[in-house]
């Protein structure tokens, strides 16, 4: 190579590191974060995962083949159908099931559902089935997936008959919506309450504070057991669910009042803040405008990390019948018809939305450690 193209590539080499430093220094805030955070392959996993189980929640009539309450008591307490796609007759390019017969159990002699291999089901995608309604906006009859000639049971049934499966979705977006309402209701409250007492400090503070500690020190099961009484029995499931979210909302907000008003008591002081105020700006403006964008995203990472401890909340008390009541369907409602020795041994396919709270959490907290390792000033890798 030649002393001149040597240079050239050197000069490019150099050009293309200026260009990229130029591009990392002048990013937004936002940019820093987003090229941060998605090296972080955990925390992208757990916020794909999370995605993909609220859009099947959040459109559950789709993905599932039946209602919540749509029984079938040709298959009671049966065990989850296994799609295959071969068996002892050969292979086959469409997915398929057993057929089911009924046999009586020389133990208990109680009737029992088996699978008859000598039937097979086809699975078809794209079918017609009950109407059910998509957001609460409009209705549509399309199932992902059913069968010929019988129903599917992927995750089996319960008691009553009913399909796991189209259960535990409608329970994921239950579940997640009463997270997400609960958490941003709580967001809003500590906004105002934390950036007021951060703000004005003095004896606005001291009055804030000493609420703050009030609603920190109330005891949950007590306090829902309570409620669970003065709920009106003829309140339909979801005025309940409403209820119980606006509640969880409202005992949410105290731990992201106090970050706030920490940050707000140690920045008001700054230079940028006296300027606005000289320009005559209202505290309001203030607030909202200059100091709490500057740690929005460590408000963002606080919120993800409180909405494991929601969803957690709601499981807990529905689980033991002082949150939401049937028919609403949660995983703490599901995750009642499992607490008892039968279900352990002859039902163990019915803790299956345990399953799915234990995904839900651990997807939130990689979710969380992700954003706050992605919106921490002091990390200087490129993204």
């Amino acid at each position: 190579m030649t002393m001149s193209n040597q240079d050239s590539h050197i000069n490019e080499d150099d050009t293309d590191f200026r260009t990229e430093d130029a591009k990392y220094f002048t990013a937004s805030q936002w940019q820093l974060v987003w090229w941060r955070f998605r090296r972080h392959r955990m925390a992208m996993f757990g916020g794909c995962l999370l995605l993909i189980m609220t859009l099947m929640g959040a459109f559950s009539g789709f993905f599932s083949p039946y209602d919540g309450t749509d029984r079938d008591r040709y298959y009671v307490l049966g065990p989850p159908q296994m799609i295959k796609f071969w068996d002892q007759k050969g292979a086959s390019f469409r997915p398929f099931i057993h057929g089911t017969k009924t046999e009586r159990d020389p133990e208990t002699l109680a009737q029992i559902s088996i699978p008859d291999p000598d039937t097979r089901h086809y699975l078809k995608f794209f079918v017609r089935g009950d109407t059910y309604s998509v957001l609460g906006l409009f209705d549509g009859n399309i199932r992902l997936f059913g069968v010929e000639d019988t129903k599917i049971h992927i995750f089996g049934t319960d008691d009553l008959g009913r399909d796991l499966y189209s259960r535990t979705l409608i329970a994921t977006g239950t579940s997640i919506s009463i997270g997400v309402i609960g958490v941003m209701l709580s967001f809003v409250l500590a906004l105002i309450i934390g950036g007021v007492a951060g703000y004005f400090g003095g004896i606005i503070d001291s009055v804030i504070q000493r609420a703050t500690e009030i609603v920190r020190v109330v005891p949950v099961i007590p306090l829902f057991m309570g409620l669970a009484a003065a709920f009106p029995k003829d309140w339909s499931s979801t005025q309940v669910y409403f209820a119980m979210t606006i509640v969880l909302g409202l005992l949410g907000w105290p731990t992201l009042a106090r970050r706030i008003r920490g940050h707000l008591l140690s920045q008001k002081n700054e230079d940028y803040v006296l300027a606005a105020e000289l320009a005559g700006s209202k505290p309001a403006r203030i607030i909202s405008r200059h100091l709490l964008p500057s740690f929005t995203s460590y408000i963002i990472v606080d919120l993800v990390i409180t909405f494991p401890y929601t969803i957690l909340a709601e499981t807990a008390l529905s689980f033991i019948g002082l949150g939401l009541r049937p028919p609403s369907v949660s995983w703490g409602i599901l995750l009642q018809d499992a607490q008892n020795i039968r279900a352990i041994e002859q039902a163990p396919w019915l803790f299956i939305p345990a399953g799915f709270v234990v995904v839900a959490v651990l997807a939130f907290t990689i979710l969380g450690d992700g954003l706050r390792d992605a919106a921490d000033p002091y990390t200087v890798s490129k993204g």
